[in-house]
């Protein structure tokens, strides 16, 4: 599957967006304030972006849960489906542009977009992609049981089955082998 540049940016901003949320009530929000939004949108170059407001950030963390059901959802009609209201809520405007040092690439959102319209058009349309191309079994969920962070799973085979295979995968297979052992020392 070809994945363009600016796709690219935007499963890597939907993820980490959807990684944002708190996984449960003791874990914190990553996106706890207009600062931390603000940040977010600097990190991943969000362009055409104004100064954000409150509204902004409740906006942002309901687009950001709509994101997490795509991501949970059990087949492609589902996922298409949530997409499309996305999408759609959104306003999208396709038009193409060459903006600070990037070749053509189509942008989404409508101009002078908010960001969570801006959020939900371009990583709407990423997500979109992989619907249509048949691969919307690649947006997944870690599936270490102490995590359930989301990825895109972009290996050759459809294999990945952990947000990050130093982390999550290593602890997982570290915590096998040691039963193993115990169970032969046993």
């Amino acid at each position: 599957m070809l994945i363009t540049h600016d796709t690219r940016c935007a499963l890597d901003t939907v993820v980490d967006l959807v990684n944002t949320a708190p996984e449960d009530d003791t874990t914190p929000d990553g996106l706890p304030d207009v600062a931390a939004l603000t940040d977010f949108v600097e990190n991943h170059e969000v362009s055409d972006v104004g100064l954000l407001s409150e509204f902004d950030l409740s906006a942002v963390r309901k687009i950001r849960g709509r994101f997490a059901s795509v991501f949970a959802a059990p087949d492609a009609r589902i996922a298409a489906g949530l997409i499309n209201e996305l999408v759609a809520a959104a306003g999208t405007t396709p038009r193409l542009t060459d903006h600070d040092g990037y070749d053509w690439h189509v942008h989404y959102f409508a101009p002078g977009a908010s960001v969570a319209d801006h959020l939900a058009a371009d990583c709407g349309m990423a997500l979109a992609f992989f619907v249509v191309a048949g691969e919307q079994e690649r947006l997944r969920r870690c599936e270490a049981p102490d995590c359930r962070r989301a990825f895109v799973d972009l290996s050759r085979n459809r294999s990945r089955r952990y947000c990050d295979s130093r982390t999550c995968g290593n602890r997982l297979h570290v915590a096998a082998y040691r039963a193993r052992r115990k169970e032969a020392a046993g």
